[in-house]
């Protein structure tokens, strides 16, 4: 099975899709490739598609949706019968099972990218962490290029995965704000600038991101656009927030507006961490 959820929804069983067209079934197909291999108990399903407001007749409703899905995946497995005779046979019901209180959708070891995802950025932060920048630049960056689209792009998400998508998309942002990091760290402030452009007027107020931006152009030789950055994060924050910048990003701009590029968060070959601004692995600078 290959399941993505990073974009569109795509489950596949022997590369046939297995994606229903009708929003409510997709809900439910959604959660369970999410959650592959777990049982997803059946509140958790219903809680999705009626928001916590079911039906009397929402279990019955949840067990018409199940049996479209299995007859999507029968077809699926008719397919590799005919093509691969000599594979173990099985039905639906081993693909999509029914357990105790709830259902679960069997992987049979294939691909997820969320789990993909996942563990590429637990290898880029522990490359972080022993100081290998070049090896989690290349980490991060391939975790990131799993990401086709906001999670669950094409679904009608109710509170359940609307809440997941958020989850995930606080992943990307952690993993994206350590790619940076790293890629800050191996020099390649110049590189980044048009990237951090675009991100910095998508998350206005996100700490870490700015100060990224301006540590980027601060190194590239544009003091002054960097000190603009601050005050228009200021100005942001206040009049959409009430709140002024962190300490840290205060100390950040001081940096700029008495050191040199060269003294800017320590030499180079000292890690962010010792800098006036250490770029956290979490989102703690989106306010």
């Amino acid at each position: 099975m290959k399941i993505g959820v990073l974009g569109i929804l795509d489950v596949r069983v022997n590369g046939v899709l297995i994606a229903p067209t009708a929003p409510k079934p997709r809900q439910v197909l959604a959660l369970l490739a999410l959650h592959a291999d777990q049982v997803v108990p059946v509140f958790a399903l219903t809680d999705e598609l009626w928001a916590g407001r079911p039906p009397r007749s929402a279990r019955t409703t949840l067990q018409t949706y199940i049996l479209q899905l299995r007859d999507l995946i029968t077809a699926a497995l008719e397919q590799e019968a005919a093509t691969e005779p000599g594979a173990p046979r099985r039905s639906a019901k081993d693909v999509l099972v029914t357990a105790p209180g709830g259902y679960m959708l069997v992987s049979d070891g294939g691909d997820s990218d969320v789990r993909e995802f996942e563990r590429l950025a637990g290898m880029g932060y522990r490359a972080i962490d022993a100081g290998d920048f070049k090896q989690a630049s290349r980490l991060l960056r391939e975790a990131l290029g799993l990401w086709v689209g906001p999670a669950f792009a094409d679904i009608r998400t109710g509170a359940r995965l609307e809440m997941e998508a958020k989850r995930l998309e606080e992943s990307r942002l952690c993993a994206l704000d350590q790619r940076i990091e790293a890629d800050l760290r191996l020099g390649r402030h110049r590189e980044l600038l048009a990237e951090l452009t675009v991100l910095t007027s998508r998350y206005r107020t996100h700490e870490n991101l700015h100060a990224q931006f301006m540590v980027a152009l601060h190194r590239s030789g544009r003091r002054g656009e960097a000190l603009e950055v601050y005050h228009q994060l200021r100005g942001t924050l206040v009049r959409d927030l009430g709140l002024e910048p962190s300490a840290r990003l205060r100390r950040l701009q001081q940096s700029i507006l008495v050191a040199g590029a060269e003294n800017l968060l320590g030499a180079e070959s000292q890690p962010l961490a010792t800098a006036p601004l250490a770029t956290a692995r979490v989102g703690s600078g989106s306010r």
